[in-house]
């Protein structure tokens, strides 16, 4: 078998067994494309290479300066990819000799909330269709704390308004409720109502809500999701009409609602189940309290306190 039907078994493998999510199979593909380059231009094979071969390759990745949380992702789908083929191929697992670099743990970018506030006043103050739209957006992001993957893909049909939930489907097509506020709630039955269809009128002529996106957008003549580009672009415009100069991301709502809960009380394992965390490890690095919080904290809500 050639290394270009390896690869495609490979892709079918992902998309199938796995189920993995659209953007984390580009992700896997343009790494495992990357290698597949490097071993056409050395003349090597993936069925022939040898430990030594790869660990050379993984140096060239580092010599062209990649930070060690990309390198580290792209080890990752190597060694997926690795043991795909000795599982299926009796190729050997390759995989099992990279080690992942030391990534220096930081603090993740948030907002504090009269931050937050600031930010839903400044997307308040644009009336348009697409400004309303924004705004559902970005209460949407930050009340359910959802990644923006996650936003973008919503359907009409995710929302429940008579439980007060929307189901996210998430990392490797996992599903999650999230409760919804009342008041964004209604802030979604207005945008259904008297904005949705003033931005798409062709979507009127869809017979199920199973295909219409939340958040849809016209590219090439064809309804699709909002992109996330879109969205950071318009999130970036709100926040320099907020006056906010911090390095802010979407993402960055998700990380501000997670310290908001810890400050309020929250414990690690609800906020694992609410974000959609694999595991709780990943959870903590939320922690960043400082300690005069964690003792507000404690002194409120132990029983002993």
């Amino acid at each position: 078998m050639t290394t270009q039907d390896l690869v495609a078994q490979f892709h079918a493998y992902l998309l199938t067994e796995k189920r993995v999510s659209n953007n984390t199979f580009l992700a896997y593909k343009r790494d495992i494309d990357q290698l597949i380059i490097y071993l056409d231009q050395s003349a090597l094979s993936v069925a022939g290479l040898t430990k030594k071969q790869l660990g050379d390759f993984i140096k060239t990745l580092k010599d062209q300066g990649l930070t060690a949380k990309t390198l580290s992702r792209k080890i990752s789908s190597f060694k997926i990819f690795f043991s795909f083929l000795a599982q299926s191929f009796k190729i050997s697992d390759l995989g099992k000799s990279l080690i992942f670099p030391t990534i220096e743990k930081t603090l993740p970018s948030y907002l504090t909330e009269p931050e937050v506030e600031r930010l839903l006043l400044a997307a308040n103050a644009d009336t348009t269709n697409k400004g309303i739209r924004n705004k559902v957006m970005l209460y949407m992001l930050y009340a359910t704390g959802v990644r923006v993957s996650e936003l973008v893909n919503l359907t009409v049909d995710q929302l429940q308004f008579d439980t007060g939930f929307v189901k996210i489907i998430g990392k490797g097509g996992k599903e999650r409720m999230i409760p919804v506020p009342r008041n964004i709630l209604e802030l979604l039955r207005f945008y259904l109502d008297h904005v949705y269809y003033k931005l798409h009128p062709t979507l009127r002529e869809q017979r199920t809500k199973k295909t219409m996106y939340l958040f849809a957008a016209v590219y090439d003549n064809q309804i699709k999701p909002l992109s996330r580009q879109s969205f950071w672009m318009a999130l970036k415009k709100i926040l320099s009409n907020a006056a906010i100069t911090k390095n802010v991301s979407p993402h960055s709502l998700r990380h501000s609602l997670a310290t908001h809960l810890l400050e309020k009380g929250a414990d690690l394992r609800s906020l694992q189940m609410l974000l959609g965390h694999q595991s709780l490890a990943t959870v903590q690095i939320y922690t960043h309290l400082g300690k005069s919080q964690v003792r507000k904290i404690y002194d409120k809500k132990h029983p002993r306190a």
